[in-house]
């Protein structure tokens, strides 16, 4: 469960803005989107495959970047 305690003198807007960057770093909201529709396994295979290709593409990119 994610929980966001307001801290002394701390805004509303603050607090919100916590507790939105907590929920998308636990992936709460990807694996309820995920889960709302059945997928095949060989799908979720091939999707699995697809990102790995394109986070492998985009960190050649930042590498031959930083060079």
């Amino acid at each position: 469960m994610i929980e966001v305690r307001l801290k002394r003198n701390e805004s509303i807007e603050r607090a919100i803005s916590r507790f939105k960057k907590k929920v998308k770093e636990s992936g709460f909201l990807f694996e309820l989107k995920e889960r709302q529709y059945y997928t095949k396994p060989s799908e979720e295979r091939r999707e699995k495959k697809n990102r790995a290709k394109r986070r492998n593409y985009y960190q050649r990119l930042r590498d031959e970047k930083s060079l």
